[in-house]
């Protein structure tokens, strides 16, 4: 039998709980901390970086990364992952430069400002965490942390949510 309430607004609590309403705490809570994230992010001189951007430019790293690694670590083609270097570069927080290990290609890497970004996102999630242990306890995030880890793959997660939607 088809639930008819599936698309209604979720009433959290009951004994019985349906099955739809952990992914959709889990997701609630991913966007809780990451609209959090950004919020602070944009006060701190970051408005124009995007949940998108945070994973390109963590996949990007220290060391840089050609197009195709990058749509490769990301789950995306490599014009999908040439779209989001263009924004990045354009907001300065990426550029493409000449590899000086082969002539014929480009890696991306990050600018100053991209990783001043990524530096003050890892301040702002151990903030963000914190206020999590300071409502829930130190001993429920962690235990809610290990158990994501026996439940989420060990070899690692996609994060093309985008292409969920189309």
């Amino acid at each position: 039998m088809v639930d008819q309430n599936v698309n209604q607004v979720v009433e959290y609590g009951k004994p019985d709980t349906p099955g739809y309403e952990l992914p959709l705490l889990l997701f609630g809570g991913f966007r809780t901390i990451v609209d959090r994230l950004h919020a602070e992010l944009a006060r701190q001189g970051h408005p124009d970086i995007r949940p998108a951007y945070g994973f390109a430019m963590q996949a990007i790293g220290l060391n840089g990364a050609t197009a195709s690694e990058l749509g490769r670590r990301l789950g995306v083609s490599k014009q999908a992952a040439g779209k989001t270097v263009d924004r990045l570069a354009r907001l300065g927080y990426a550029e493409r430069v000449d590899d000086p290990a082969d002539a014929r290609r480009k890696l991306v890497r990050l600018t100053p400002r991209g990783i001043d970004s990524l530096r003050r996102s890892a301040v702002i999630f151990e903030e963000l965490r914190a206020d999590w242990v300071d409502t829930l306890g130190a001993e429920r995030v962690r235990a809610i942390e290990d158990d994501l880890r026996v439940v989420v793959p060990a070899d690692g997660f996609r994060v093309d949510v985008a292409g969920w939607f189309g």
